[in-house]
C-alpha cells in the first residue's frame, strides 16, 4: 500500500508543478509580446516534469487558447497594430492615435530645445499629428473602395494615357516630403477604367511612407489588378526634399522611375509610343 501512496503523492506533486508552470506561462503572456511562444515552451517543460503523472500538463494549444481569452477577452490588448486573424480585436482607428502622436510631437519639440508651452507651439503637437495622419491617409484606403465599380466593358484596345498627375508623398527614410508627377498608360482588353480612378490610385500609394521606386511599381500593379490590361506603363518624376534641404542639397535634381508591364516591357514600339506621348508638350 505504501508504494501506491508514494506513487499517488508523486503524481499529485508533479501535477501541481504542471499547473503552476501553466500559470506562470499565462502571467508571462500579459507582459511578453511573444507570450504564445513562451507558453508553448513552458507547457512542454511541464509535460516532461509530469511524465507518468496522473494529472497531465496542459497542452500548448490549450495554453494558447487560454492566453487569447485573458484580460477582457480580446488578448494582446497592448498590441497597437496586431493583425493576427485569430484574435477577436482590431487595431484602433487612426484618429484614436492622435493623443499619443501629439504627446510624441510635444516630446520632440522639447528635445529640440523649444518650449512646447509657449503661445506659438501650444497646439502645434496636435496640428502636426493631424497633418501626419493626412499625409499618410493612404493606409486607410484600398483599391476596391477607390474603384467603386468604375470599371466598364468597352471594345477599345488602343492606348490610354493620363499624364502629369500631381503626386505628394513622404520619404520613409527621413520623413520629409517628395513630390512630382505621375504618368500612366495602359492597353485595355475590353475593359476600361474611369479616368479619375487613375489619379485615385496614385493617391492610395503616394499618401503613405514611401520610396519612389516602390511607389511606381505599386501603381502599375494596381492598374493591372483593376482592369487586367494587355500592359501597363508608369513613369514617376519626383523632387526629394531629403536631397534638396539636407545632405547633398542639390536643388534642381529630379528622380525619374518607371515600371513597364506586359506589352510595354515586351514590345519596344509600344513602349516608345508611350514615352513619346508622356514627353510631348
Amino acid at each position: 500500500m505504501k508504494p501506491q501512496a508514494n506513487e499517488q503523492n508523486g503524481s499529485t506533486q508533479n501535477g501541481d508543478i504542471a499547473i503552476d508552470a501553466a500559470t506562470v506561462a499565462m502571467d508571462a503572456a500579459a507582459i511578453v509580446p511573444t507570450a504564445a511562444a513562451v507558453a508553448a515552451g513552458v507547457a512542454s517543460t511541464a509535460t516532461a516534469v509530469s511524465a507518468g503523472a496522473v494529472v497531465p500538463a496542459k497542452s500548448s494549444q490549450q495554453l494558447k487558447l487560454e492566453l487569447l481569452n485573458m484580460g477582457n477577452g480580446n488578448g494582446h490588448e497592448n498590441c497597437t497594430f496586431h493583425h493576427d486573424l485569430e484574435l477577436d480585436h482590431k487595431p484602433p482607428t487612426r484618429e484614436a492615435l492622435l493623443p499619443d502622436m501629439a504627446r510624441s510631437y510635444r516630446l520632440l519639440l522639447g528635445g529640440l530645445g523649444e518650449n512646447p508651452d509657449r503661445q506659438g507651439l501650444i497646439k502645434t503637437p496636435e496640428r502636426a499629428a493631424k497633418a501626419m495622419l493626412y499625409f499618410t491617409k493612404g493606409y486607410d484606403q484600398n483599391l476596391e473602395d477607390v474603384l467603386n465599380g468604375a470599371v466598364f466593358d468597352e471594345d477599345h484596345d488602343e492606348m490610354v494615357v493620363v499624364k502629369d498627375i500631381e503626386m505628394f508623398s513622404m520619404c520613409e527614410h527621413h520623413l520629409v516630403p517628395f513630390y512630382g508627377k505621375v504618368s500612366i498608360g495602359y492597353l485595355p482588353c475590353n475593359k476600361i477604367l474611369g479616368l479619375s480612378k487613375l489619379a485615385r490610385i496614385v493617391e492610395i500609394f503616394s499618401r503613405r511612407l514611401q520610396v519612389q521606386e516602390r511607389l511606381t511599381k505599386q501603381i502599375a500593379v494596381a492598374v493591372t489588378q483593376a482592369v487586367q490590361p494587355a500592359g501597363v506603363a508608369v513613369v514617376v518624376e519626383g523632387v526629394h526634399m531629403c536631397m534638396v534641404m539636407r545632405g547633398v542639397q542639390k536643388i534642381n535634381s529630379k528622380t525619374v522611375t518607371s515600371t513597364m508591364l506586359g506589352v510595354f516591357r515586351d514590345d519596344p514600339k509600344t513602349r516608345e509610343e508611350f514615352l513619346n506621348l508622356v514627353n510631348s508638350k
